[in-house]
């Protein structure tokens, strides 16, 4: 006989929803908690939509800061986006995305994170026709 499998871990996207939904916040103030704690403007409610209907994985960064905003234990997200890209075609999205092949690491730091590269300037050649 052989034992029970053990059970399946939980999905990113429904996991977030209902994190989200316990503080009784929307996704524009999920959005603005991460902004606010990540020190990065950018983050809107449509990437947070994108992560909780799973067209998107976020990559390390934010899975960091979600787990200090959401207070969530990182391991217990870490291992729901890794299930859930085994189960589709996602992709990790913003900064900290290096584990998805190709990817650079992108210098940033989060909570648990080491900066392990630093970018450039971000200048590029401009040409005026």
């Amino acid at each position: 006989m052989t034992p029970p499998a053990p059970p399946r871990p939980a999905q990113l996207g429904p996991l977030l929803a209902r994190c989200r939904l316990d503080r009784g916040w929307s996704q524009q103030r999920a959005a603005a908690e991460l902004c606010a704690a990540a020190g990065v403007p950018t983050l809107s409610r449509h990437e947070i939509s994108r992560w909780e209907r799973q067209r998107r994985v976020p990559g390390g960064f934010w899975l960091g800061w979600l787990a200090v905003v959401l207070d969530v234990p990182l391991v217990a997200l870490a291992e729901a986006a890794a299930a859930t890209r085994r189960a589709g075609s996602t992709r990790a999205t913003g900064p900290g995305r290096a584990a998805v092949a190709g990817a650079r690491p992108s210098g940033r730091t989060g909570p648990g994170r080491t900066s392990r590269t630093t970018r450039g300037s971000g200048a590029r050649n401009m040409t005026t026709s």
